[in-house]
Protein backbone atom coordinates (compact mmCIF):
# COMPACT_ATOMS: atom_id res chain seq x y z
CA UNK A 1 0.00 0.00 0.00
CA UNK A 2 1.17 3.52 -0.76
CA UNK A 3 -0.19 6.80 0.51
CA UNK A 4 -2.44 8.35 -2.11
CA UNK A 5 -2.07 12.13 -2.15
CA UNK A 6 -5.13 14.31 -2.86
CA UNK A 7 -3.91 17.21 -4.98
CA UNK A 8 -5.62 20.50 -5.73
CA UNK A 9 -6.33 21.46 -9.33
CA UNK A 10 -3.99 24.45 -9.30
CA UNK A 11 -0.43 25.12 -10.43
CA UNK A 12 1.06 23.55 -7.30
CA UNK A 13 -1.09 20.43 -7.56
CA UNK A 14 -0.36 19.98 -11.26
CA UNK A 15 3.38 20.47 -10.70
CA UNK A 16 3.34 17.83 -7.96
CA UNK A 17 1.38 15.45 -10.21
CA UNK A 18 3.86 15.93 -13.06
CA UNK A 19 6.71 15.22 -10.63
CA UNK A 20 5.08 11.97 -9.50
CA UNK A 21 4.44 10.91 -13.09
CA UNK A 22 8.04 11.64 -14.08
CA UNK A 23 9.14 9.33 -11.29
CA UNK A 24 7.02 6.48 -12.66
CA UNK A 25 4.05 7.03 -10.35
CA UNK A 26 0.37 6.76 -11.22
CA UNK A 27 -1.84 9.85 -10.93
CA UNK A 28 -5.59 10.04 -11.47
CA UNK A 29 -6.81 13.24 -13.10
CA UNK A 30 -10.09 14.66 -14.40
CA UNK A 31 -11.00 14.75 -18.06
CA UNK A 32 -14.26 15.99 -19.52
CA UNK A 33 -15.41 12.34 -19.81
CA UNK A 34 -14.31 10.46 -16.64
CA UNK A 35 -11.28 10.49 -14.35
CA UNK A 36 -8.28 8.82 -15.98
CA UNK A 37 -5.52 6.84 -14.28
CA UNK A 38 -2.40 8.34 -15.81
CA UNK A 39 1.04 6.87 -16.19
CA UNK A 40 3.93 7.42 -18.62
CA UNK A 41 2.88 5.50 -21.75
CA UNK A 42 6.53 5.08 -22.77
CA UNK A 43 7.56 3.10 -19.69
CA UNK A 44 6.82 -0.62 -19.52
CA UNK A 45 6.97 -0.80 -15.74
CA UNK A 46 4.65 2.15 -15.28
CA UNK A 47 2.19 0.78 -17.80
CA UNK A 48 2.27 -2.59 -16.06
CA UNK A 49 1.47 -0.83 -12.78
CA UNK A 50 -1.67 0.64 -14.38
CA UNK A 51 -2.84 -2.88 -15.20
CA UNK A 52 -1.90 -4.02 -11.71
CA UNK A 53 -3.71 -1.18 -9.94
CA UNK A 54 -6.86 -1.75 -11.98
CA UNK A 55 -6.68 -5.54 -12.10
CA UNK A 56 -7.08 -5.04 -15.86
CA UNK A 57 -6.75 -7.85 -18.45
CA UNK A 58 -3.41 -7.52 -20.21
CA UNK A 59 -4.95 -7.79 -23.67
CA UNK A 60 -7.13 -4.70 -23.26
CA UNK A 61 -5.31 -1.70 -24.81
CA UNK A 62 -4.93 1.72 -23.20
CA UNK A 63 -5.61 5.18 -24.61
CA UNK A 64 -2.63 7.52 -24.72
CA UNK A 65 -3.54 11.11 -23.91
CA UNK A 66 -1.68 14.02 -25.49
CA UNK A 67 -1.74 17.82 -25.32
CA UNK A 68 -2.29 18.48 -29.03
CA UNK A 69 -2.44 17.10 -32.58
CA UNK A 70 1.25 17.72 -33.20
CA UNK A 71 2.19 15.45 -30.29
CA UNK A 72 -0.26 12.81 -31.54
CA UNK A 73 1.22 12.86 -35.04
CA UNK A 74 4.59 11.90 -33.58
CA UNK A 75 3.06 8.62 -32.38
CA UNK A 76 0.69 7.57 -35.17
CA UNK A 77 0.19 7.79 -38.90
CA UNK A 78 -2.57 10.29 -39.68
CA UNK A 79 -4.24 10.20 -43.08
CA UNK A 80 -6.45 13.02 -44.37
CA UNK A 81 -9.55 11.59 -42.65
CA UNK A 82 -7.87 11.31 -39.27
CA UNK A 83 -6.35 14.76 -39.48
CA UNK A 84 -9.67 16.34 -40.46
CA UNK A 85 -11.48 14.66 -37.55
CA UNK A 86 -8.74 15.61 -35.11
CA UNK A 87 -8.81 19.23 -36.23
CA UNK A 88 -12.59 19.34 -35.85
CA UNK A 89 -13.16 17.36 -32.65
CA UNK A 90 -9.94 17.71 -30.65
CA UNK A 91 -9.65 18.62 -27.90
CA UNK A 92 -12.69 16.57 -26.94
CA UNK A 93 -14.22 13.15 -26.22
CA UNK A 94 -12.95 11.39 -29.37
CA UNK A 95 -10.30 8.66 -29.42
CA UNK A 96 -8.75 7.67 -32.74
CA UNK A 97 -7.21 4.22 -33.28
CA UNK A 98 -4.49 4.65 -35.91
CA UNK A 99 -1.44 2.80 -37.25
CA UNK A 100 1.42 3.10 -34.77
CA UNK A 101 4.36 5.09 -36.12
CA UNK A 102 7.66 3.20 -36.16
CA UNK A 103 9.89 4.35 -33.33
CA UNK A 104 7.00 6.04 -31.50
CA UNK A 105 8.34 4.77 -28.19
CA UNK A 106 4.97 3.72 -26.75
CA UNK A 107 5.17 0.69 -24.47
CA UNK A 108 3.82 -2.45 -26.17
CA UNK A 109 1.82 -3.04 -22.99
CA UNK A 110 -0.13 0.15 -23.76
CA UNK A 111 -0.98 -1.08 -27.26
CA UNK A 112 -1.48 -4.73 -26.18
CA UNK A 113 1.19 -5.63 -28.74
CA UNK A 114 -0.97 -4.43 -31.65
CA UNK A 115 0.27 -2.36 -34.64
CA UNK A 116 -2.22 0.37 -33.74
CA UNK A 117 -2.41 2.96 -30.99
CA UNK A 118 -5.43 4.70 -29.40
CA UNK A 119 -4.94 8.47 -29.03
CA UNK A 120 -6.95 11.33 -27.53
CA UNK A 121 -6.49 15.03 -26.83
CA UNK A 122 -8.74 15.79 -23.84
CA UNK A 123 -10.55 19.10 -23.42
CA UNK A 124 -10.54 19.40 -19.61
CA UNK A 125 -8.28 22.30 -18.59
CA UNK A 126 -6.71 20.32 -15.73
CA UNK A 127 -5.90 17.41 -18.03
CA UNK A 128 -4.42 19.76 -20.61
CA UNK A 129 -2.32 21.57 -18.02
CA UNK A 130 -1.05 18.25 -16.65
CA UNK A 131 -0.13 16.93 -20.11
CA UNK A 132 1.75 20.13 -20.87
CA UNK A 133 3.56 20.06 -17.53
CA UNK A 134 4.45 16.37 -17.88
CA UNK A 135 5.62 16.71 -21.48
CA UNK A 136 4.82 13.20 -22.71
CA UNK A 137 2.00 10.77 -23.52
CA UNK A 138 -0.06 9.54 -20.59
CA UNK A 139 -1.70 6.15 -20.82
CA UNK A 140 -4.91 6.75 -18.92
CA UNK A 141 -7.77 4.27 -18.69
CA UNK A 142 -10.63 5.11 -16.36
CA UNK A 143 -9.40 5.38 -12.77
CA UNK A 144 -11.34 2.47 -11.26
CA UNK A 145 -10.87 -1.26 -10.69
CA UNK A 146 -11.26 -3.04 -14.05
CA UNK A 147 -14.82 -3.86 -15.00
CA UNK A 148 -16.33 -1.66 -12.31
CA UNK A 149 -18.19 1.63 -12.50
CA UNK A 150 -16.12 4.43 -14.03
CA UNK A 151 -15.30 7.42 -11.79
CA UNK A 152 -16.65 10.90 -12.45
CA UNK A 153 -15.47 12.44 -9.15
CA UNK A 154 -12.28 12.27 -7.13
CA UNK A 155 -13.98 10.42 -4.29
CA UNK A 156 -15.00 7.70 -6.76
CA UNK A 157 -11.32 7.24 -7.59
CA UNK A 158 -10.36 7.01 -3.95
CA UNK A 159 -13.12 4.48 -3.25
CA UNK A 160 -11.54 2.03 -5.68
CA UNK A 161 -7.85 2.89 -5.86
CA UNK A 162 -6.79 4.57 -2.62
CA UNK A 163 -3.51 3.02 -1.50
CA UNK A 164 -2.76 1.70 -5.00
CA UNK A 165 -1.80 4.95 -6.76
CA UNK A 166 0.38 7.92 -5.95
CA UNK A 167 -2.19 10.71 -6.21
CA UNK A 168 -5.47 12.03 -7.53
CA UNK A 169 -6.06 15.59 -8.70
CA UNK A 170 -9.47 16.73 -7.45
CA UNK A 171 -10.90 18.74 -10.32
CA UNK A 172 -14.56 18.33 -9.41
CA UNK A 173 -17.18 16.31 -11.29
CA UNK A 174 -16.72 15.43 -14.97
CA UNK A 175 -19.04 17.21 -17.39
CA UNK A 176 -19.62 14.51 -20.04
CA UNK A 177 -19.76 11.51 -17.72
CA UNK A 178 -19.22 8.69 -20.21
CA UNK A 179 -15.93 7.73 -21.83
CA UNK A 180 -14.75 8.96 -25.20
CA UNK A 181 -16.10 7.68 -28.49
CA UNK A 182 -13.51 5.41 -30.12
CA UNK A 183 -13.18 5.39 -33.90
CA UNK A 184 -10.90 2.95 -35.70
CA UNK A 185 -9.20 4.49 -38.75
CA UNK A 186 -6.60 1.84 -39.53
CA UNK A 187 -8.83 0.87 -42.47
CA UNK A 188 -12.44 1.68 -43.18
CA UNK A 189 -13.95 3.77 -40.33
CA UNK A 190 -15.32 1.58 -37.53
CA UNK A 191 -17.10 2.59 -34.37
CA UNK A 192 -15.23 0.66 -31.69
CA UNK A 193 -16.99 2.22 -28.71
CA UNK A 194 -19.84 4.74 -28.59
CA UNK A 195 -19.16 7.55 -26.15
CA UNK A 196 -19.27 11.24 -25.40
CA UNK A 197 -19.21 12.31 -29.07
CA UNK A 198 -22.33 11.06 -30.90
CA UNK A 199 -21.52 8.86 -33.91
CA UNK A 200 -23.90 10.99 -35.98
CA UNK A 201 -21.43 13.89 -35.70
CA UNK A 202 -18.62 11.68 -37.01
CA UNK A 203 -20.76 10.40 -39.87
CA UNK A 204 -21.63 13.96 -40.83
CA UNK A 205 -17.96 14.98 -40.75
CA UNK A 206 -16.86 11.97 -42.83
CA UNK A 207 -19.83 12.06 -45.18
CA UNK A 208 -20.52 8.34 -44.74
CA UNK A 209 -22.12 5.79 -42.47
CA UNK A 210 -19.79 4.22 -39.93
CA UNK A 211 -19.82 0.47 -39.39
CA UNK A 212 -19.59 -1.02 -35.91
CA UNK A 213 -16.52 -3.19 -35.32
CA UNK A 214 -14.37 -4.69 -32.58
CA UNK A 215 -13.74 -8.04 -30.98
CA UNK A 216 -14.72 -8.65 -27.34
CA UNK A 217 -12.31 -11.60 -27.16
CA UNK A 218 -9.31 -9.66 -28.50
CA UNK A 219 -10.20 -5.97 -28.36
CA UNK A 220 -8.14 -3.41 -30.28
CA UNK A 221 -9.50 -0.54 -28.20
CA UNK A 222 -10.67 -0.09 -24.60
CA UNK A 223 -14.20 -0.81 -23.41
CA UNK A 224 -14.98 -3.73 -25.74
CA UNK A 225 -15.09 -6.49 -23.12
CA UNK A 226 -18.59 -7.98 -23.11
CA UNK A 227 -18.93 -7.57 -19.31
CA UNK A 228 -17.76 -4.16 -18.15
CA UNK A 229 -18.82 -1.20 -15.97
CA UNK A 230 -20.41 -3.77 -13.64
CA UNK A 231 -21.76 -2.94 -10.18
CA UNK A 232 -21.94 -5.66 -7.53
CA UNK A 233 -25.72 -5.91 -7.95
CA UNK A 234 -27.37 -7.57 -10.94
CA UNK A 235 -28.70 -5.23 -13.63
CA UNK A 236 -31.94 -5.44 -15.64
CA UNK A 237 -32.64 -3.15 -18.61
CA UNK A 238 -35.72 -1.76 -20.38
CA UNK A 239 -37.67 -1.69 -17.10
CA UNK A 240 -40.84 0.39 -16.81
CA UNK A 241 -41.52 -0.66 -13.22
CA UNK A 242 -39.52 -2.24 -10.42
CA UNK A 243 -39.88 -5.89 -9.60
CA UNK A 244 -39.72 -7.11 -6.00
CA UNK A 245 -36.38 -6.25 -4.42
CA UNK A 246 -35.18 -4.00 -7.25
CA UNK A 247 -33.87 -0.45 -7.17
CA UNK A 248 -35.43 1.30 -10.17
CA UNK A 249 -33.44 3.99 -11.99
CA UNK A 250 -35.81 6.17 -13.96
CA UNK A 251 -35.48 8.23 -17.12
CA UNK A 252 -38.01 10.75 -18.42
CA UNK A 253 -41.57 9.52 -17.85
CA UNK A 254 -40.43 6.41 -15.96
CA UNK A 255 -39.92 7.49 -12.36
CA UNK A 256 -37.81 5.48 -9.96
CA UNK A 257 -35.95 5.40 -6.67
CA UNK A 258 -33.26 7.33 -8.51
CA UNK A 259 -33.30 8.95 -11.93
CA UNK A 260 -30.82 9.60 -14.71
CA UNK A 261 -32.88 12.56 -15.93
CA UNK A 262 -36.40 13.60 -14.92
CA UNK A 263 -36.74 15.51 -18.18
CA UNK A 264 -35.42 12.68 -20.38
CA UNK A 265 -32.30 14.67 -21.33
CA UNK A 266 -29.58 12.26 -22.58
CA UNK A 267 -26.83 14.80 -21.89
CA UNK A 268 -27.86 15.01 -18.23
CA UNK A 269 -28.22 11.21 -18.13
CA UNK A 270 -24.73 10.64 -19.53
CA UNK A 271 -23.19 13.01 -17.00
CA UNK A 272 -25.02 11.27 -14.13
CA UNK A 273 -24.74 7.66 -15.31
CA UNK A 274 -21.79 6.33 -13.33
CA UNK A 275 -22.64 8.35 -10.23
CA UNK A 276 -26.18 6.92 -10.28
CA UNK A 277 -24.83 3.39 -10.88
CA UNK A 278 -22.79 3.75 -7.71
CA UNK A 279 -25.74 5.11 -5.72
CA UNK A 280 -28.03 2.34 -6.94
CA UNK A 281 -25.42 -0.30 -6.20
CA UNK A 282 -25.05 0.97 -2.63
CA UNK A 283 -28.83 0.94 -2.15
CA UNK A 284 -29.27 -2.52 -3.67
CA UNK A 285 -26.39 -4.21 -1.87
CA UNK A 286 -24.22 -7.01 -3.31
CA UNK A 287 -27.12 -9.48 -3.50
CA UNK A 288 -29.58 -6.94 -4.85
CA UNK A 289 -30.82 -5.94 -8.26
CA UNK A 290 -30.97 -2.68 -10.21
CA UNK A 291 -33.49 -1.98 -12.99
CA UNK A 292 -32.96 0.78 -15.58
CA UNK A 293 -35.71 2.49 -17.52
CA UNK A 294 -35.54 2.48 -21.33
CA UNK A 295 -33.33 5.10 -22.98
CA UNK A 296 -33.69 5.98 -26.70
CA UNK A 297 -30.97 4.45 -28.88
CA UNK A 298 -29.82 7.68 -30.49
CA UNK A 299 -27.19 10.34 -29.87
CA UNK A 300 -25.68 10.01 -26.40
CA UNK A 301 -28.32 7.38 -25.67
CA UNK A 302 -26.22 4.92 -27.66
CA UNK A 303 -23.27 5.42 -25.35
CA UNK A 304 -25.44 5.16 -22.23
CA UNK A 305 -27.10 1.95 -23.46
CA UNK A 306 -23.73 0.48 -24.42
CA UNK A 307 -22.48 0.98 -20.85
CA UNK A 308 -25.69 -0.43 -19.38
CA UNK A 309 -25.65 -3.51 -21.62
CA UNK A 310 -22.10 -4.25 -20.51
CA UNK A 311 -23.05 -3.69 -16.86
CA UNK A 312 -25.89 -6.19 -17.32
CA UNK A 313 -23.86 -8.81 -19.22
CA UNK A 314 -23.21 -12.25 -17.67
CA UNK A 315 -20.02 -12.21 -15.63
CA UNK A 316 -17.36 -14.87 -15.92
Amino acid sequence: MERTEILTADDAGIARAAELLAGGGLVAFPTETVYGLGGDARRDETTARIFEAKGRPRFNPLISHLPDLEAAEALAQFDARARALAERFWPGPLTLVLPLREGAGISPLATAGLPTVALRVPAHPVARALLTAFGGPLAAPSANPSGRVSPTRADHVLAGLSGKIAAVIDGGPCAVGVESTILGLDGEPRLLRPGGLPVEALEEALGQRIATGGDAKRPNAPGQLSSHYAPAAQVRLEARAAETGEILVGFGPVKGDLTLSDSGDPVEAAARLFHILREADALAGPAGRIAFAPIPEQGLGRAINDRLRRAAAPRG
